[in-house]
């Protein structure tokens, strides 16, 4: 089952204020996508995941890799899976205009 969310992916380097402190704008990021995300997925084995994820972001300077902590943060709040058992991550980036940004994700 793949799952789009309409919420602009969160960088690491915006949800923490040096190394200990979360920023407001990660606290509501969070809010947002534990409302946006299914309350029920089917996950075939919380022992051994797969993930696929795609950002769409608005500018061609975003990191791939910036946004991957912090959404996968938010899927270990909502369905209690432990991101240690993530053994197989594929992360894709899709430009896309302002205001059309999104998450998009597969777990297999």
């Amino acid at each position: 089952m793949e799952i789009k969310l309409h919420i602009k992916p969160m960088s690491i380097n915006a949800a923490f204020k040096g190394r200990k402190f979360r920023t407001q704008e990660y606290d509501i990021f969070i809010i947002k996508c534990l409302r946006l995300l299914p309350d029920k997925i089917e996950i075939p084995n919380k022992d051994h995941i797969k993930l696929a994820l795609e950002f769409g972001f608005s500018s061609k300077a975003s990191d791939i890799d910036n946004c991957v902590k912090t959404f996968i943060d938010c899927l270990v709040k909502k369905y209690k899976v432990d991101d240690r058992f993530i053994y197989e991550l594929h992360t894709f980036k899709t430009i896309v205009k302002k205001g059309e940004e999104f998450i998009r994700f597969k777990i297999y």
